[in-house]
């Protein structure tokens, strides 16, 4: 799938963050279609599918007493996206990569977006959208026009959670085994591709991506937080490595290097690293 952006990918890497506050303005109805078309258009890299539903606030409001469930977390928001996926293997790694790639397209036409997976009440927004048997709804994201005032809730929650700060490169990447932090000048074309996985979003920005680059394949691995997230009922961090992949390859696409998703046993020593376990690998 082409990207139809308008702007280089790694600008709108760099220029999207989490919207908290937006301008009380509905979406026109002509953005809403584009959003749908752009949406329905989208593949995972894996076996389940994922849907976006885009949701009317007032929809919500009307089906559930006059309240959205968002803890005040979110103000103004007059549109909601719904993320569903298929239950299968790797079905949040899956929705995290096509809800990023979604969210970047927002971003690259001004829209805001903010991921929310523990900050909302699921089953208001599970009556909004048919769910399937076979089905899960993990995460939501409110979509529309970020206020340029922040709430107070909004900058301490990007306070608390270090919205701005990144772990260094030494400490994500690595050349052949996690004994050896990969250099950037090491990482040649891929330079790009591995910067913008440092920059991507994720659950509280613990960053839990940890990528290793065995000749010209990279292997990505997750570094589980123990118990992070556990009343969630789903393992949010897969989704952050979702969301890895997806700047690591749409960075790529735009540079022309192509390469394919594969899943296999790399066998690489994780240096005393705990609670260290292989994703998938990227292979041109």
């Amino acid at each position: 799938m082409k990207q139809h952006f308008k702007k280089p990918i790694m600008e709108v890497i760099k220029s999207r963050y989490s919207v908290r506050t937006y301008r009380p303005e509905k979406l026109s109805e002509e953005i809403k279609e584009e959003i749908r078309e752009y949406a329905a258009a989208l593949k995972g890299p894996f076996g389940p599918k994922v849907r976006l539903e885009l949701i009317d606030c007032f929809e919500i409001l009307e089906k559930n007493g006059g309240k959205i469930g968002t803890y005040g977390v979110i103000k103004g928001a007059q549109d909601y996206i719904a993320a569903i996926v298929e239950n299968g293997e790797k079905d949040l790694e899956a929705l995290g990569y096509v809800l990023e790639k979604f969210i970047l397209y927002a971003a690259s036409i001004n829209l805001g977006t903010c991921w929310l997976g523990g900050t909302f009440k699921r089953n208001q927004f599970v009556k909004m959208v048919a769910l399937k048997d076979n089905e899960k709804l993990p995460i939501v994201t409110p979509i529309g026009y970020p206020e340029d005032k922040k709430s107070v809730v909004e900058s301490f929650m990007r306070f608390a959670v270090g919205a701005n700060k990144r772990k260094s490169w030494h400490q994500l990447f690595f050349d052949e085994s996690f004994n050896k932090p990969l250099k950037e000048k090491g990482a040649k074309e891929y330079l790009a591709a591995l910067e913008a996985i440092r920059l991507a979003p994720s659950a509280s920005n613990k960053q839990p991506w940890r990528i290793v680059k065995k000749e010209k394949v990279y292997h990505f691995y997750l570094k589980r937080d123990q118990g992070y997230g556990e009343k969630l009922g789903f393992n949010i961090q897969r989704i952050d490595m979702g969301i890895a992949m997806c700047h690591f390859e749409m960075v790529l696409q735009e540079l022309g290097v192509k390469g394919n998703w594969i899943i296999e046993n790399p066998q690489v020593d994780p240096a005393g690293i705990e609670n260290l376990g292989y994703v998938v690998s990227w292979v041109e």
